[in-house]
């Protein structure tokens, strides 16, 4: 398994992003979290194979509707922090 820890930057708060990344990372059977970060952007930690996190991360690029994506940053590690499910963190 692989984890991925996203950043993503722009019109990402206020437009249902975290909420497009949860039922994204369901629909892909991922596990993991995201959080609005005080900066205005969107972080997001998923852990799967390595095919699966590559078709997630070209879903968040997208983003829903009213998101504008000014920026995407992707750290890979090699981990599975045995995370249960996929969740909002407040």
């Amino acid at each position: 398994m692989k984890r991925v820890r996203i950043r993503v930057t722009g019109v990402v708060q206020g437009v249902g992003f975290r909420y497009y990344v949860v039922r994204r990372a369901r629909e892909f059977g991922l596990s993991g979290w995201t959080r609005n970060n005080p900066d205005g952007s969107v972080e997001i930690e998923a852990v799967g194979n390595e095919r699966t996190l590559k078709g997630f991360v070209e879903e968040v690029r997208i983003g829903p509707p009213g998101a504008h994506i000014a920026g995407l940053t992707v750290e890979q590690f090699n981990d599975d922090p045995g995370y249960d499910g996929f969740e909002i963190r407040f």
